[in-house]
């Protein structure tokens, strides 16, 4: 009876080591995706979700009528032939356990492109073609890639290779592809990735802290078995053409920064998701190298689960920026107080979109436009206007445009920001108050009045030469969601800083000498403070080196050896 139970142990093994190999492989799959969805329409269920890739992963019920709805256009008539845009999903499930290098992602990425553990990007292609096998006369389907990274270039690119092959192929595509996917590199900001799928070599370019760090050159890929591979190399894997987004309201490009770095309520009407999600997506990236930290949807519809959330009556919206196709959102939505209708083509614009400011607006009926009561703080940069609009009328190409209208607005939102950095950097207590025998001090707290008084002598106003009311402009911006998210990130690592320098001195401490003349409980305190903040440091919550966290065990063991045996034991058991 031995024999048998040997070899079901045998095979029991062989299956968990087979799991556990399944599981690793996937984890480099869910550095770069959370899954594929294929979405199809059903004659008896509407939209509906056909397959997901891998296919161990699951969505909750929410996650997939979200997904549903997101993946077809709003008004499908429209649409015909092949339609890419993108999308943002609340996850509904649990939160997401970050891959490890993820995690390295979101520690070395700029802020305003980290994974956001509320939310999905989903990128989208959907066909509608005419085909009088099907029931309804048409095919209709669409793929769609979950992600938490906001790489809209690359993805746009990966979708626009891959569906196709897989609307005319079927099911073998998705298995080659979650496959390749799954030995792609980690995506480690500051390099160059090299991402090989279906014959095609992506190169691609994430940065760094250092945002404005040059692009390294490209290395020879000797190691590419396939010399006939075709290469495409995007110089940012998370930007999108923002100039083509913006050129129909190029003349009132200032007023739309001031309302984004204001966390404004905004909707952004257009006849396609492709238009109203690159409309959003130029929107929110105009502050950058802030984050926009209010919620935006690219493009949003009347199925959405958070739709009554932020269509309600309430007399002020929600800090949100959507971008709606469906006619319906314009009465709804027309009490919102900043509207951008905008139409297919691309207009220069000046004559037909002015400032509206109609009491009783028509938005339904209404040519395109900005629709706003709002007066900016600031005075228009003419110059920089008089450039672009000189570049539309001498066919400029699209790409410098671009280049021009996002060095301005990231030299303004750095303007605007620097004497706040100035004044958070003061906040922080002298080093030789910093000692190690005592709780770590904390940062001051933030003073509204004293800041704008350092306005005077170190405004933005030096640096970017624009006129207006900064101070007026300053004081709304302490009330939006962009300065509570700056302002907490910013504070997190003031208080991540001083704990490190404590813990550096704390290193270099006597405690010897120390230790001489205190009481047992005392003795055992301090012991217990170095190994809690010694594991916070292992997380990465305090920055500190491997050569200081060496140094502080050894400062453990130095007091450590001044205890009777029994505390000892006790100690090393909690250890």
């Amino acid at each position: 009876m031995s024999e048998p139970s040997c070899s079901l142990n045998e095979e029991h093994t062989s299956k968990s080591r087979k799991d556990k190999m399944v599981k690793k492989d996937w984890e480099y799959f869910g550095n770069w995706l959370h899954c594929i969805c294929i979405v199809t329409f059903d004659l008896e269920l509407g939209q509906a979700i056909e397959a997901i890739y891998p296919k161990h992963i699951k969505l909750t019920e929410q996650e997939r009528s979200n997904v549903c709805y997101l993946a077809f256009p709003d008004s499908n008539s429209g649409c015909m032939g092949d339609t890419q845009y993108h999308v943002k999903i609340r996850q509904n499930g649990k939160t997401t356990q970050y891959t490890q290098a993820l995690k390295e992602y979101n520690r070395k990425c700029p802020i305003f492109l980290q994974a956001d553990k509320d939310y999905y990007w989903g990128y989208v292609y959907f066909r509608q073609v005419k085909d009088k096998t099907l029931p309804r006369g048409y095919f209709q389907k669409s793929i769609v890639m979950i992600t938490k990274l906001p790489f809209i270039n690359l993805f746009n690119e990966l979708c626009a290779l891959i569906a196709p092959e897989f609307f005319e192929v079927g099911d073998t595509v998705m298995d080659t592809v979650i496959q390749q996917v799954d030995q792609w590199p980690p995506p480690l900001p500051g390099q160059i990735i090299h991402l090989p799928i279906m014959g095609v070599l992506f190169q691609t370019y994430i940065p760094n802290q250092n945002y404005k760090a040059p692009i390294p050159n490209i290395p020879a890929m000797n190691h590419v078995p396939n010399n006939q591979v075709r290469r495409l190399f995007l110089t940012s894997a998370y930007e999108s053409d923002m100039f083509r987004s913006l050129a129909s309201v190029v003349s009132h490009v200032h007023l739309l920064w001031e309302l984004v770095l204001l966390s404004e309520p905004i909707v952004v009407m257009a006849s396609s998701p492709t238009i109203c999600s690159e409309m959003v997506q130029a929107l929110t990236t105009m502050i950058i190298p802030l984050k926009y930290c209010a919620d935006h949807r690219p493009y949003f519809t009347i199925h959405d689960s958070e739709f009554k959330e932020y269509t309600t009556d309430a007399p002020a919206p929600p800090a949100v920026i959507l971008g709606v196709t469906n006619p319906f959102f314009a009465k709804t939505l027309q009490h919102w107080p900043h509207i951008i209708k905008i139409t297919d083509g691309i207009s220069t614009g000046n004559q037909k979109y002015r400032i509206k400011k109609s009491e009783n607006l028509k938005v339904l009926d209404s040519k395109p436009g900005v629709y706003t009561q709002y007066k900016p703080f600031l005075q228009k940069d003419k110059a920089i206007l008089k450039k672009l609009l000189r570049g539309i009328q001498t066919k400029r190409p699209g790409e410098v445009q671009t280049a021009l209208l996002k060095r301005h607005l990231c030299e303004l939102t750095e303007s605007f920001m620097i004497p706040l950095e100035r004044y958070i950097a003061s906040l922080m207590p002298l080093q030789k108050n910093i000692s190690p025998f005592k709780a770590t001090p904390i940062p001051q707290l933030f003073n509204p009045d004293d800041f704008l008084a350092t306005l005077s002598s170190a405004g933005p106003q030096l640096t970017i030469g624009i006129k207006g009311d900064w101070v007026g402009l300053y004081r709304r911006f302490f009330r939006s969601p962009n300065f509570a998210g700056w302002f907490h990130t910013r504070y997190t690592e003031l208080t991540q800083k001083l704990q490190a320098i404590q813990l550096e001195a704390l290193s270099r401490a006597d405690l010897k000498t120390w230790v001489q003349g205190k009481q047992e409980v005392e003795i055992v305190d301090m012991i217990l403070r170095i190994r809690q903040k010694l594991d916070k440091s292992y997380d990465d919550d305090v920055p500190i080196g491997h050569a200081v966290q060496e140094m502080l065990r050894e400062r453990i063991n130095d007091i450590t050896c001044t205890l009777p045996d029994d505390l000892k034991v006790i100690l090393n058991q909690e250890s």
